[in-house]
């Protein structure tokens, strides 16, 4: 019994490996929002959120390094082609039609989008994951993420005069083409109360509090308001 442990302990480690190098050839050149950089701090996030929860570590691994293999943001809205490009990867290396299942649903309910609409799957890797690449999404990380975004997209910094949307359907969501500061208060500060887990919860305060301050310090710099004088 402990051979076979073993043996599937080097097994996992062995595919783990071969998905860290397909996700790193496949997100060459990606937008730097949703590169390999990020992938790998969400795996990071993910273990880390793991080690308090009662779940698969391995099927966590797997689907944090595979979420964003093909974000729909850069594929003309198709929500399918992650899971349908990480389900073919997965059975390319030999892993069970089980375990590649849960992980396409994984990749195809988790993100901040499918959550405006109908979510029909949910499993606690589901939780972790989802914790923590919406962590990645907040704090200072996710504020350059925002800015980067919203310059490759061409969108404005701030527009006074376009006030955030706060009740979008999923389909708004995907269209909108607001200001960068409109994406917090339409989904950045919305996402610590989102927290599965307590891990997650916890760094999440801190991350949100960060751009509490931000958001302050922007508007004083944005109406030429300094605090010290």
């Amino acid at each position: 019994m402990k051979v076979a442990k073993e043996s599937q302990s080097l097994q996992n480690k062995k595919i783990i490996s071969q998905t860290v190098q397909f996700v790193q050839q496949t997100l060459q050149g990606a937008e730097s929002g949703h590169d390999w950089w990020h992938i790998q701090r969400v795996w990071n996030n993910a273990i880390l959120i793991s080690k308090t929860e009662q779940a698969d570590t391995f099927i966590i691994e797997l689907a944090a390094l595979l979420h964003d293999i093909a974000d729909s943001k850069f594929h003309d809205g198709d929500e399918e082609i992650g899971p349908q490009r990480a389900g073919e990867f997965l059975k390319s290396i030999g892993l069970e039609e089980t375990i590649i299942i849960h992980i396409q649903q994984i990749i195809r309910n988790m993100s901040f989008k499918a959550s405006l609409g109908q979510v029909d799957f949910h499993s606690k890797e589901m939780e972790v994951v989802q914790d923590a690449d919406r962590l990645d999404a907040i704090g200072a990380i996710g504020i350059a993420r925002a800015f980067t975004y919203g310059g490759f997209k061409n969108r404005e910094l701030y527009n006074p005069d376009i006030p955030p949307a706060l009740t979008m359907s999923k389909e708004e969501y995907k269209k909108s083409d607001a200001p960068t500061i409109n994406h917090f208060y339409e989904k950045l500060l919305l996402l610590k109360d989102k927290m599965n887990t307590d891990t997650g919860l916890k760094i999440a305060e801190e991350r949100h509090q960060f751009m509490l301050t931000y958001l302050k310090q922007f508007y004083n710099e944005w109406n030429g308001e300094h605090e010290q004088l």
